[in-house]
Parts: structure tokens; sequence; C-alpha cells
């Protein structure tokens, strides 16, 4: 038998903490979790209409299944919660709406007003589970690949990569579609949304969280308008409906891969305190071109980045996302995750202690 120490949480100066994003909510992921000094949690939905079989019974606290027949209820959400805080963690969020529930509404199709009434059930519910972050992204799935072929990184780990000339005809419409889109259609489907399910939001205290279109910096691909693809498009989002209830789920990799520059776009909604959680990871290259890389390589200095978040005072989690696959990784690549949770913990204190 081992005895008891050191269970608490660590006591951090800052207000900037780090966190995981997992679809595995088992006693032995959320030990892990805790054991790397991470302290909170964003739970990776299993869509039951894309995923049906990557998701287990309630009782296994393995994830938590949504999708158009499957809102979680609010049983099922304390559940959730209530299985991370055993491990002394916090449950922060959900990572992210499947697009099984925003894409009629993207679309502007027949099934949009009853994808909205489940996503307003979903944020209610959300709200009296005491879980206060949806994220939510305006991505056109299916479209173009988000990645083409993979690269090797240092001692041959594996990186997800992009290059637009690997897309064959990318102006072609796309299968399933019988058109092209116009931008101006999607913001106002974008806007309806918002009106419709921000003062839901407010009501719930729930915050919504927008990420980029990844990549980002193309204006259309396959017929489809790319909004969220710039930092002006993100301050009309914000200003479109203004709630204190909408931010951004700031995905640095995805500014990374626009210009290489993320402290001036730290600075930029930072001081409009619109950043809700962060994304950090990073790239060599931008588009159209570019790999993902380890988060100490790549094209914006960690500790800048890091440095600009504490001067704005950002108060929140900094979330591992697209880590590389190393030697012996699983599937939610453990290794790379846990050194990566680890290289931001010291940044961290590198940046609090000067």
């Amino acid at each position: 038998m081992y005895a008891m120490a050191d269970t608490t949480v660590e006591a951090d100066e800052s207000r900037i903490r780090v966190g995981v994003r997992t679809r595995d909510l088992s006693d032995a992921r959320l030990r892990y979790v805790r054991q790397l000094g991470a302290t909170d949690v964003f739970v990776d939905h299993a869509d039951t209409d894309e995923e049906p079989d990557e998701f287990n019974d309630r009782e296994t606290g393995f994830t938590v299944p949504v999708g158009p027949d499957s809102i979680p209820s609010v049983d099922a959400l304390v559940a959730a919660r209530e299985q991370v805080e055993s491990h002394d963690l916090t449950l922060r969020g959900i990572q992210s709406l499947p697009y099984s529930l925003y894409g009629d509404i993207m679309f502007g199709r027949e099934g949009s007003a009853a994808a909205l009434d489940r996503i307003e059930t979903l944020v209610r519910n959300l709200g009296e589970a005491g879980i206060p972050i949806l994220g939510y992204q305006w991505n056109p799935r299916g479209v173009v690949p988000m990645r083409t072929d993979p690269v090797e990184l240092r001692g041959g780990a594996v990186g997800t990569a992009f290059d637009l000339a690997e897309i064959d005809d990318p102006d072609a419409i796309a299968p399933g579609l019988d058109r092209r889109y116009t931008e101006a259609e999607f913001w106002d489907n974008y806007e309806r949304f918002l009106e419709r399910i921000l003062p839901v939001a407010e009501d719930a205290g729930v915050t919504l969280a927008l990420h980029p279109v990844d990549p980002p910096g193309i204006e259309s691909l396959g017929g489809v308008p790319r909004l969220f693809r710039n930092a002006e498009n993100f301050e009309r989002a914000m200003d479109a409906v203004p709630s204190d209830n909408h931010g951004l789920k700031l995905c640095l990799g995805c500014f990374s891969q626009l210009d290489g520059e993320v402290e001036s776009v730290i600075r930029r909604f930072g001081e409009r305190d619109e950043i809700v959680f962060v994304h950090f990871r990073d790239v060599v290259g931008t588009v159209p071109r570019f790999h993902e890389t380890f988060v100490d390589r790549g094209n914006f200095d960690t500790v800048g980045a890091v440095r600009a978040l504490h001067d704005v005072g950002f108060d929140g989690v900094v979330v591992p996302d697209h880590v590389p696959e190393m030697e012996g990784d699983t599937d939610w690549r453990h290794r790379a995750r846990g050194f990566t949770v680890g290289y931001l913990r010291g940044v961290l204190d590198t940046v609090r202690n000067e």
C-alpha cells in the first residue's frame, strides 16, 4: 500500500491553467490527466450520427454521446462532471458541437429549425448541470480534407500536414452539393443561429466559444464559403450579436497557419476580453502548405504567446491540440500529449516568475 500524499490541485498563482481535451472519461484516463498536473478537462463528444461505435454505456464513464437523436440529459452531464471532479479535475465544457447538429443551420437546409431546438436543449442542460462552456465551429466538413499526407518530424514522430496543391480541383463544387453558396447567405444563416442561441446561453450561464476554420485564409473551397478564416471575420462574429456569453476558442495553430503571427491576435482579442479558451499548437509553414509539429518548434515563440496571454489578463485554460504521434503512442497520443502538458506548464512557470 502507498501512503496518500499530494492529492490536492496545486496552487496556481497564474490565472492561466493547462487542461486537456479527451473523449474518454474513464478512471484510468482521468488519473493520467491528473498525474500530468493538468487541472481542467474539455470532453470530446462522441457524435452518435457520425461515429456510432465510438462511445460506450454511461456507466463506464467513457464519454458523452451527442448527436441529432442523443442530446445528453442533465443527469448524464452531471454524472460526467462528477466523474471528472472525483479525480480533482474540473469539467470545463464540451469541446465542440458535432457537424451533425450545426450543418443544416450552416447551409440553411430544411432541418435547421429542429437543429436549433436540439442545440438550445443542449445549452440549457449544460447550464443546469454546471458545465459552463460549449465550443463550436462553423466548419464545412467533408468539402475538402483538413489535412493531406502526413510528414515525419524529429526522431521519426509523425505530424499532420496540409498542401493545397495535393487537392484535385479545389474550386469544383463538392460532392453532395448542387450549387455554390455565397458568403452573404452563410453570414445570414450564422447570425440567425446567434440570435436564437445566445439569449439561451445567457439565461443558462453558458459561454459559446467559436473556433476558426481549418485551414484558414482561404475564402471558399468546394463551392462553400469559409467564414472564420481570419481575425477580421472573428471580430464580425463577435459584433454581430453582442453578448458577454460569446467568445473565441482561440486556436493558435490556425493563426500560425495563416501568417505565423499569434501574439498580435492574442492581444487583439484579449484586450476585447473575448478569449474563452485556447487551443495551443503550432505548425511549420503557412497556407497553402504547412505541417504540424511539436509545441517547442514551429512558427511562433511559445514563451512569447504565453506572455501575451498573461499580459492581457487571460483567465482560462490552454489545451494541447493536434499533438504529433510519438513512438508507442495510443490513439489519444498520450505520450505526445503528456510532453505538451509538461512543456506548457514549464513555460507558464517561466512567465509567472518573470
